[in-house]
């Protein structure tokens, strides 16, 4: 994982989780969920970027009505008048379907508050500290699954900062740039490098990275 220290407060950090091959500290948070409500809880936090506050307020209706391999996010989810529309993994909409069988579509998948939500995580965080000993995993909350989000589609992913802003709700640059971004991962400024070829060792093409997140059917983004 990656930290950096807040501004303001010295007791706490900013985190990313990795999500390699060889190190998915994403996938072990997720395997610390202890119901399904928590595993799609962790799950809409780290793979679709939501607040804590739409984590706790999300419908299988809204995965029915958005475009396959998408997930319609309220802005206010009491009026329903403005939303946007972000990419899944086939892992989180399978797990949704399995949960919301038998449920309403129009009532919450994960029915607490967003604060139970924020416990959920910490919790599962101290279960991996006393199993790796990483003394990162005591600083994660639930907005570091967001962040993590953020940084992953960005810098490992390569998609375009103003889609990534887009597709998680972020209106400001400067608070997106500031507070989410972090630094460049070594992999991603390779990768980067290797695409201008003009410098000794780039290839002047796309190096092409592996998509975490894959639509069951390929749709044009809508934005």
């Amino acid at each position: 994982m990656r930290l950096d220290d807040y501004p303001e407060r010295e007791d706490a950090k900013r985190v990313w989780l990795n999500q390699t091959e060889a190190n998915d500290e994403v996938g072990a948070l997720i395997d610390e969920a202890q119901s399904p409500q928590q595993e799609i809880a962790f799950r809409l936090g780290s793979q679709a970027g939501l607040r804590r506050e739409e984590i706790a307020s999300v419908t299988a209706n809204d995965f029915t009505h958005a475009p396959d391999g998408f997930l319609r996010v309220w802005n206010d989810y009491a009026k329903r008048g403005k939303y946007r529309e972000t990419p899944i993994p086939e892992e989180l909409a399978s797990s949704v379907r399995t949960i919301s069988y038998d449920h309403n579509p129009d009532e919450p998948i994960v029915d607490v508050e967003p604060n139970s939500i924020y416990r959920w995580v910490k919790r599962a965080a101290e279960r991996r500290y006393a199993e790796t000993g990483d003394e990162g995993w005591t600083y994660l909350d639930v907005h570091d699954l967001r962040r993590t989000w953020g940084g992953h589609l960005l810098w490992d992913c390569g998609v375009l900062p103003a889609v990534v802003m887009s597709w998680g709700g972020w209106e400001d640059w400067p608070t997106f740039r500031d507070s989410y971004l972090g630094e460049m991962s070594p992999a991603a400024a390779e990768r980067e490098r290797e695409k201008i070829s003009f410098v000794s060792g780039g290839r002047g093409e796309e190096s092409g990275s592996d998509r975490v997140f894959r639509p069951t059917v390929e749709t044009a983004s809508p934005y």
